[in-house]
């Protein structure tokens, strides 16, 4: 049985994960989470992912890999950016929630939108979603928008004035070749998103679960 260890950084996608990553994978695996809120909650509040979270990541995805597994997976892409930095220094696959969403974002057109809801979010996926664009040899414009309230409504476990908030936002979204939905808790929503923006939504836990099940058969590196 593939062992796959987790950093999360909100409930919901806690919730959620593990089911869709086995769903996707097709088979039963060992799965080992670990929830660690601060390094969310942290950067939405004072707006800066900090030095002193950079390091708590290291210790959580260094903890991670004495679980012994296949692969690791940190769901939170505020965290990306050390996710990329921490990467030389860990002997398994990590993936970033967002990588996979960000490599066929890219691949749609060059005029993407972000929407977001925690604002610490936005800035790392704009900044990923250039990484792959110069990767790509193509040339993107990205707008972006939060939504602090919708953000605070799901910390409190309110998903369904969450849910509300989002869809309301992309209600006003016009004009671009496709809607990256930057956070997973997000993710659910990806199918109605679609129907009211008539564009591609990307959500980011189904892209991903289908690259660690690529990884996982050996098709990635």
């Amino acid at each position: 049985m593939k062992r796959i260890a987790m950093v999360h950084t909100v409930r919901p996608v806690l919730a959620s994960f593990p089911e869709l990553l086995e769903k996707v994978v097709g088979e039963k695996l060992k799965i080992h989470n670990l929830l660690d809120d601060f390094l969310a909650n942290d950067p939405a509040e004072t707006g800066v992912f900090s030095l002193e979270n950079r390091n708590r990541l290291f210790n959580d995805i260094k903890a991670c890999e004495l679980t012994k597994p296949d692969l690791i997976v940190v769901t939170c892409s505020t965290l990306t950016p050390t996710v990329q930095l921490i990467r030389p220094f860990v002997g398994v696959p990590v993936v970033a929630i967002d990588d996979a969403m960000s490599e066929e974002a890219v691949k749609i057109g060059g005029k993407i939108k972000v929407v977001a809801t925690a604002m610490s979010t936005i800035q790392p996926t704009i900044n990923k979603l250039q990484q792959e664009a110069d990767k790509a040899g193509v040339s993107i414009t990205v707008d972006a928008q939060d939504h602090e309230i919708a953000y605070t409504a799901m910390r409190a476990g309110d998903m369904k004035t969450h849910d509300r908030l989002v869809l309301e936002m992309i209600e006003g979204v016009r004009g671009y070749d496709c809607i990256v939905l930057a956070q997973a808790s997000m993710g659910h929503l990806q199918h109605q998103a679609e129907k009211i923006a008539g564009v591609p939504v990307l959500a980011s836990p189904i892209l991903c679960c289908e690259k660690v099940k690529r990884i996982l058969k050996g098709e990635l590196q």
